[in-house]
């Protein structure tokens, strides 16, 4: 059987990352909290479990941050502040955010979960005019 491997890094090239394994599921989640942590619309993630997370280079630099009384759990580089994958569940899932990964995405987002949370700007964000590099 082939192992599949994805790898990743964050913003400064400072951590980069392998996840052994299959991502069965990405989820995009509109809760406040990930609104918080991403600084955006809704956290984006892929889930692979049973996976392996191997840190390639900068794991000094690697930062958790669990919010007290609940499962939210976020990953971070010390140095540029860049999301990075956390093990869950007792280490038996990887859950790495899509924008972490050095290649596409291997699945569509499969779902859109705590919609009744979402931010009040998001809807009008598919109207809104598209340029493929900043306008001038």
């Amino acid at each position: 059987m082939t192992q599949t491997v994805h790898r990743g890094s964050c913003l400064c090239g400072e951590v980069h990352f392998e996840v052994e394994g299959a991502f069965e599921h990405f989820i995009c989640c509109h809760c406040s909290r990930c609104q918080k942590g991403t600084g955006s619309a809704h956290g984006a993630n892929l889930f692979a479990p049973g996976g392996t997370l191997t840190w390639v280079s900068g794991e000094d630099s690697v930062r958790t941050f669990a919010l007290p009384s609940t499962r939210h759990v976020r990953g971070f580089c010390s140095t540029c502040g860049a999301a990075l994958p956390t093990l869950q569940m007792d280490g038996t899932l990887v859950v790495v955010p899509a924008g972490s990964l050095d290649e596409a995405a291997p699945l569509p987002s499969q779902a859109h979960i705590f919609c009744a949370s979402r931010a009040s700007w998001e809807d009008g964000l598919s109207q809104a005019p598209r340029f493929d590099r900043l306008p001038e």
